[in-house]
């Protein structure tokens, strides 16, 4: 008699398929040559677990091991903002927050732009030390090509040549994209993509930067869910970057926006104004690279939507637009009246009484309001024109001793000095008319007037 004997025939059934069925994923589980009995489950109990603190290559930016995003619309300078910030990487200068890193080696994978006519280039643009930079140019057999670099297969070999380098401190992959074989709309096949180049970064201790595209037709909304391809590509990164094209004020030149959309380990929102700079190096050939403007703070939907938003309105402002622009200038020169304000201040009493930052911003642009910082990476200030021979002025009277004795000078010789009890000093306290005074005729000209002469009709002056 058999164990299933006593059971209806359709339970033994069950059975028998169920010990089919986990035999086969025991046996998937299993590696070649090993049995099951060995594989288990680890669990680490978190006491453990020894903290540690995210190592930086940029503080609040670049994160050592870890995957980063940067998005944004066509024309906005992505590749060149990721050459300008490897740049300062290679050759230890200041980044836009005023940190100086310390010089590492960064490897980039392009797959849309050439290294010889644009990416070299514009490194040299930006002051880089090309002896530390290197670029990934596929896979070779015997000295020559054989295939292009794939993340899924050629990973363990870029860390064999990678361990030759020293102090890789960024890895550039431009498109993000292109590291995912399968379709880049669906989530696990992204996720399945990157991890081998995730996994890279943290092996090595580099922060990893990937770039990507805006979707098409999404302006003004949420930065994260404008990412091209599945949602992965914004979930996946630690820290996730954004960046826009500003509205240009008339007279203005155009600016772009970069700002943190997204952190995981770190503050979000912030960022930087930027505009892009032509310049000519060796051999006549002509690069851009990044002008970094002022630090930026508000929300990355502040930063990054509200531009768009203003951009699709194509310049036209409803009335009530334009009344709020004047009360906030009326409010801005009420503010700014008596001394300079750092710009995050300006920022959270506009908060405070709901005023929109874009609405400040036009009305201080229509104020001429002075923008400036006391040396690079200071906070940004803002002023009224002329407030600064004010607050001299200011300095001076407040310095001044006001009980200083007044030496008694002729009234020629000293008119205008201000004292005295009859409020001019070394004047006496009876003036006489003075004589022989003009008045003005119908066309401008003095008309003499003698000691006797009638007083002017139609009333007194009191």
């Amino acid at each position: 008699m058999t164990r299933h004997e006593s059971l209806p025939a359709s339970v033994s059934t069950l059975e028998e398929r169920a010990e089919r069925d986990r035999a086969k994923v025991e046996a998937a589980a299993s590696p070649p040559g090993q049995t099951s009995v060995s594989d288990y489950v680890k669990l680490t109990n978190a006491s453990s677990i020894t903290p540690k603190p995210i190592q930086w290559v940029w503080p609040g930016y670049l994160a050592c091991g870890k995957l980063h995003l940067l998005a944004g619309g066509p024309g906005t300078g992505k590749t060149t903002i990721a050459m300008a910030v490897a740049a300062c990487i290679t050759s230890g200068q200041q980044l836009p927050s005023g940190h100086c890193p310390t010089p590492g080696s960064i490897v980039i994978w392009s797959g849309e732009d050439d290294p010889a006519d644009t990416l070299v280039p514009r490194l040299l643009a930006a002051g880089a030390d090309l002896l530390r930079v290197h670029f990934i140019d596929g896979v070779h057999r015997d000295g020559h090509i054989h295939r292009s670099f794939d993340p899924a297969r050629d990973v363990p070999m870029l860390a064999a040549q990678m361990a030759k380098l020293e102090n890789v401190a960024l890895i550039i992959i431009d498109p993000l994209v292109s590291a995912v074989s399968g379709d880049s709309h669906k989530n696990a096949e992204v996720r399945r993509g990157l991890q081998p180049l995730v996994e890279l970064a943290d092996s090595v201790n580099a922060a990893l930067l990937g770039i990507t595209h805006y979707s098409k037709g999404t302006q003004g909304g949420d930065p994260l869910e404008r990412v091209t391809g599945s949602i992965a590509f914004g979930a996946l990164p630690r820290i996730v970057y954004g960046t826009v094209r500003m509205k240009a004020e008339a007279g203005e030149a155009s600016r772009m926006v970069f700002a943190r959309a997204k952190s995981n380990i770190g503050p979000d929102g912030g960022g930087f104004a930027y505009t892009f700079q032509q310049c000519e190096i060796a051999g006549g050939i002509s690069a851009s690279h990044i002008e970094w403007g002022e630090p930026l703070v508000g929300t990355a939907r502040e930063l990054l939507a509200e531009p768009e938003q203003e951009e699709n309105k194509q310049g036209s402002r409803s009335d009530d637009q334009q009344g709020d622009t004047h009360d906030a200038a009326a409010w801005l020169r009420d503010v700014l009246k008596d001394q300079p304000m750092l710009v995050k201040d300006v920022k959270k009493l506009a908060c405070e009484l709901n005023y929109g930052w874009r609405t400040v911003e036009r009305a201080a642009h229509n104020t001429g309001v002075m923008r400036q910082r006391d040396g690079f990476g200071a906070p940004m200030t803002w002023s009224l024109p002329g407030a600064g021979l004010i607050q001299e002025l200011q300095r001076k009277l407040a310095n001044s001793d006001p009980f200083s004795p007044v030496s008694p000078v002729s009234p020629a010789q000293n008119p205008g000095a201000v004292g005295g009890a009859n409020g001019v000093a070394g004047m006496p306290a009876t003036i006489a008319p003075p004589q022989n005074l003009g008045e003005a005729g119908e066309n401008g000209e003095i008309a003499d007037v003698g000691e006797n002469a009638a007083p002017p009709q139609g009333g007194h002056h009191g």
